[in-house]
């Protein structure tokens, strides 16, 4: 999946297209953009002390290999350096594949798929209820959140609306939205996802004339 670019002109692009969609509608959209969905430091840290035990093994088997080595670089040799370099290299072998498992790339391995997609579903509903999309005037908000070391997107609309469109179409909605990221097109998929939503909030809940706007045009860029 490319990495998406986001810079000024790629917000104001969504922005505008969001104004537009609910310039027809009583309804809302909210879109959001996060790094990561949890901090994932368990499935980190398990996979550097796994890698550790492994080395650890290894050394044990070879240890007579690795003390003759180690006998040769010192002309006071005890038997306490052996135990000292294995506990060391092995320390440093843990902490050494616990920075590797922080790229984005490795953690996508060595995470689960559930667990992944749970944790961003989890993040979504969160956000959902503190940005107050699911408090709208008419039960008609639409969040439209995407979490980039997952590269997932969850779309999770309000009962007022939910209620009146078929699933599928919100899945067709969030494919349209990956298959932009794939391609690197993100910023004019994204907006189109903002329209169609727009379209299909306006065909049950259209504008009236004390219509406010409840949330914010702009994407939010979480932090956490």
């Amino acid at each position: 999946m490319a990495k998406l670019k986001i810079d000024k002109d790629k917000l104001k692009q969504v922005s505008v297209a969001v104004k537009k969609a609910e310039s027809k509608t009583s309804g809302e959209i909210a879109t959001a953009f996060i790094r990561e969905s949890d901090n994932y430091a368990f499935y980190e840290l398990s996979f550097g002390l796994i890698m550790g035990f492994i080395y650890f093994s290894i050394a044990m088997v070879y240890s007579s290999q690795i003390e003759q080595i180690i006998k040769g670089m010192f002309w006071d040799y005890k038997v306490g350096y052996l135990t000292a370099f294995i506990g060391f290299s092995t320390f440093l072998i843990i902490a050494l594949f616990y920075l590797v498992s922080n790229i984005p790339a490795i953690d996508r391995l060595i995470i689960p798929k559930r667990i992944r997609q749970k944790k961003v579903y989890e993040r979504a509903i969160r956000y959902f209820a503190e940005s107050g999309t699911y408090d709208t005037k008419d039960k008609t908000g639409i969040l439209i959140f995407i979490s980039l070391l997952e590269q997932r997107v969850e779309l999770i609309a309000d009962k007022g609306i939910n209620a009146k469109i078929d699933q599928e179409e919100w899945n067709n909605i969030v494919e349209n939205i990956v298959s932009g990221i794939k391609d690197g097109n993100w910023v004019n998929n994204l907006s189109g996802a903002i329209i169609r939503c727009g379209d299909l909030l306006e065909k049950h809940f259209p504008i009236q004339a004390d219509d406010k706007n409840e949330l914010k045009d702009e994407i939010v860029m979480l932090e956490n």
